[in-house]
């Protein structure tokens, strides 16, 4: 008797054994999807880990594998390795790493179906929400819960359900759901009686007086070359016609006379752009060298920082390096922070890539990305992903490059839900077990990599010649302040100066982006009366307020209400709007350019790829003479056009809860800075603050990186943070705020008996209160010394105890490493 032990999609400690049914036994193998029960009534695909014959200790409530839907693995072994490694040093489980790599449509999962009974009694007294499920099923014999309550409007239709079971009017059973087909499409071959070319020609001979069918044949052989015959030699019917030009009735009379035969096969959807692939731009001497100098790098080291400044020209060098690697045979993983880089570098690649390009994030749908993971398990061809932090997860096999743009990018840390690991960290460690090059490229690299190219456990290569030979902009810091005293700043938002460059800017033909990183119209609507201000019922922050949709939203948790007349606390008429968001920043912006096309760039305009890619089209094409945007303006975008750039309150970014602030504060405006002047033509930077005389200020108007570097490296190292630190964060949540407080407390003592004072906390974080639920945090500092496999056994025996504690099960705890 076969068992095997499979992970199964759900955040659980184990692996779990089934048994393997007789008729399975020769089919099931590692790295196999297999349908399997887990509890009384679900089904859920599971990957399997091992096949054994060990006897299981419970063998009696063992079950069976209840399908096998591929005669394929789904994974590969390097795969599992991967995930192994995350859900260990994540400190996470197995079930959420894969939860989060495989796409949803290779994740068979079963769903709650209704089923109205034939012999349901009419005279039943129903309540009016039963009484509108009975009326949805009356034309359906069976819906799922999901299609009953979009069918009927109705919330949490389960209580009417429970309701209409106890009656004996509908049943409710288990079904599976089915995830996404493959694309099939018919190929044609030739027959084998006519695989050798004397048959072929006999064949051709036969087949003068029908010219159609002739002329088809002689393009198949022409496309397909045969000889020697190949079992799988065959080409696309379609494709096959479109080339000869001749009716299906040909192929049909062809397939009829036995001479090619037709089957179905798989085909990849299209994921990439072809057309006519353009050859490579030559590099400047600058980009050479750095080229060459990156290649002796990596015959040394596995790891490389290309620390180059903005307009440098990073992205060619990328595609040379990986053009590289394809030639050779191997893979490229090329990622990015955020979906809205992909737009235009998407192009890029494409002109030269064709087919050979792959994109893999969430903008695609879930069969467009289930195409790619079957690509790249069913092919082993040179192939360049280009992706998100999520394609990491995807089957390589022959991995030789991974590049990862704009490293220092916050964006790459997955934050919900687990596993939440940071995608530079995992991708070195992916290179590492492919045998593969990484190359981080930055004009502001992170602290961390700063130092690890320093102390020379990276290779470091430095570009700072910009492409063209442009200058750098010149940056400007404008004290709003002391306009404000003066009474000069007649605008609330814009400066005169920076008024000023902007209409020069316009008058030239040029165009400007403006940076607010904050979305909405205001962040805080509060009374002038009693000082109180509108916050989320479900969360500890305030409500922002959106004017174009005349509503205060929560940014956390989504809810909304309508403006209030009056304050909710006081009854005054005194509300008022404090702080300002980027469509204030448009508003503004309209009245004092009225005759400018202007666009707005944030989550509430860009929600979808496609408005996304409109909104930029619009800016590279002239069309929109002035782009407003939080982050999402700021990140690796390449336009001719734009002189000026504005930062209109940098005391937002510098003043965040957060340590890393000053860092990302700096990275930001550097950024948002060198979105200027691209090209040959000097750009003007324009950074409005409070604090003219800050330090960090004051470096990034020199563009001083490596004086930021040293002044924060010396914070750290005295307050124990990364890079010289490794942090963990215990969050610990629950409705009751009591429970929660007692129960942190506790775990912290726990934690200091082992851990000592490397233990802080437990203490609120700045938005202590989200969904409902109450938070309360622990950050641990661990030497980086330590071993992470030790810190985590230590972590998982102080749980395994706490579990037993009173009140334990009201608070939900998860890890959140290198936050």
């Amino acid at each position: 008797m076969k068992y095997v032990d499979v992970i199964l999609p759900l955040s659980l400690e184990d692996t779990y054994t089934y048994r393997v049914p007789e008729e399975m036994e020769t089919s099931v193998k590692a790295n196999f999807r297999v349908i399997v029960p887990f509890g009384k009534k679900r089904y859920y695909t599971a990957i399997v880990k091992e096949v054994h014959e060990r006897v299981p200790e419970n063998l009696r409530t063992l079950k069976d594998i209840f399908a096998l839907p591929d005669d394929m693995p789904i994974t590969r072994p390097r795969q599992l390795s991967f995930w192994e490694w995350m859900a260990s040093y994540y400190l996470c489980k197995s079930g959420d790493v894969y939860r989060a790599a495989v796409p949803a449509g290779l994740k068979l999962e079963s769903e709650t179906v209704v089923s109205r009974m034939d012999d349901a009694v009419a005279e039943v007294s129903l309540s009016s929400r039963e009484q509108t499920v009975m009326d949805a099923l009356r034309y359906d014999a069976a819906l799922s819960v999901s299609a009953l309550e979009k069918k009927t409007g109705l919330r949490h239709a389960i209580t009417a359900l429970n309701a209409l079971v106890r009656k004996g009017l509908v049943t409710v059973g288990e079904e599976l759901r089915r995830g996404v087909t493959p694309k099939m499409e018919r190929f044609v071959r030739l027959a084998p009686e006519y695989a050798h070319e004397e048959a072929t020609l006999s064949a051709l001979s036969r087949l003068q007086r029908a010219k159609q069918q002739e002329k088809l044949l002689l393009t198949f052989l022409e496309r397909v070359q045969p000889f020697p015959a190949s079992p799988d030699g065959g080409i696309a019917g379609k494709e096959l016609l479109r080339a000869a030009d001749v009716t299906s009735a040909a192929l049909n009379a062809l397939l009829k006379r036995g001479i090619l035969t037709a089957y179905e096969k798989i085909v990849d959807r299209p994921t990439s752009t072809g057309g006519m692939l353009r050859p490579l731009h030559p590099l400047t001497s600058a980009q050479q060298r750095a080229c060459e100098e990156i290649r002796s790098v990596f015959a040394e080291k596995s790891v490389c920082l290309l620390h180059g400044v903005p307009s440098c020209g990073k992205t060619e060098i990328y595609l040379h390096l990986a053009m590289e690697t394809l030639r050779q045979g191997r893979q490229v993983l090329y990622l990015l922070p955020e979906i809205a880089v992909t737009t235009q570098i998407t192009t890029r690649l494409a002109d030269v890539l064709g087919e050979r390009l792959l994109l893999y994030h969430s903008g695609l749908s879930d069969r467009e990305r289930v195409d790619v993971w079957n690509r790249l398990l069913q092919n082993r061809e040179p192939v360049l992903t280009l992706g998100l932090r999520s394609s990491l997860f995807l089957p390589f096999e022959h991995l030789g490059l991974v590049i990862i743009d704009e490293e220092h990018e916050p964006s790459y840390k997955q934050q919900d839900p687990a596993p939440r690991y940071h995608a530079r960290n995992a991708a070195l460690m992916l290179a590492s077990m492919h045998g593969a090059k990484t190359l981080l490229g930055s004009a502001t690299p992170s602290l961390e990599s700063f130092l690890n190219a320093h102390t020379g456990k990276y290779g470091l290569v430095t570009l700072t010649e910009r492409y063209c030979a442009g200058a750098p902009p010149r940056i400007h810091v404008v004290d709003v302040k002391e306009l404000k005293r003066r009474k000069q700043m007649k605008n609330p938002l814009f400066s005169p100066f920076l008024i000023e460059k902007i209409g020069d800017a316009l008058a030239q033909g040029e165009q400007v982006i403006l940076f607010r990183n904050r979305r909405g119209f205001a962040p805080v609507m509060e009374c002038s009366a009693c000082g109180s201000a509108i916050r989320c019922v479900h969360c500890d922050v305030s409500l922002t307020y959106h004017k174009r949709a005349s509503r205060l939203a929560c940014h956390y948790c989504g809810y909304t209400m309508p403006m209030p007349l009056r304050c909710p606390s006081c009854s005054a008429d005194a509300m008022r709007l404090a702080g300002f968001g980027t469509e204030q920043v448009e508003e503004e912006t309209a009245a004092l350019f009225p005759d400018v096309k202007i666009a707005r760039l944030d989550f509430d305009t860009a929600r979808t790829q496609k408005a996304f890619g409109r909104i930029l089209s619009d800016f590279e094409q002239g069309k929109t003479r002035i782009l407003i945007g939080t982050q999402m303006a700021s990140k690796g975008l390449d336009f001719d056009r734009v002189s000026v750039a504005g930062v209109l309150n940098a005391d937002s970014l510098m003043n965040a809860p957060d340590f890393r602030a000053h860092e990302r504060a700096f990275q930001l405006m550097m950024q948002v800075g060198g979105r200027a002047g691209r090209r040959e033509k000097q750009g003007v930077v324009v950074i409005q603050t409070s604090q003219p005389e800050h330090p960090l200020l004051q470096m990034a108007q020199r563009c001083d990186y490596e004086g930021m570097v040293r002044l924060q490296l010396d914070e750290r190292r005295i307050f124990r943070y990364p890079p010289y630190y490794r942090i963990i964060t215990l969050v610990f949540r629950s409705a009751d705020e009591q429970t929660l407080a007692q129960f942190s407390t506790t775990y912290a003592d726990a934690l200091r008996k082992r851990f000592g004072g490397r233990v802080y906390g437990p203490f609120p974080p700045p938005v202590s209160r989200i969904h409902a639920l109450f938070l309360r945090q622990i950050v641990l500092k661990l030497e980086r010394t330590l071993s992470p496999v030790a810190v985590r056994v230590a972590l998982d025996n102080i749980q395994k105890k706490m579990r037993f504690m009173p009140d334990a099960q009201q608070v939900r705890i998860h890890y959140d490493v290198d936050n």
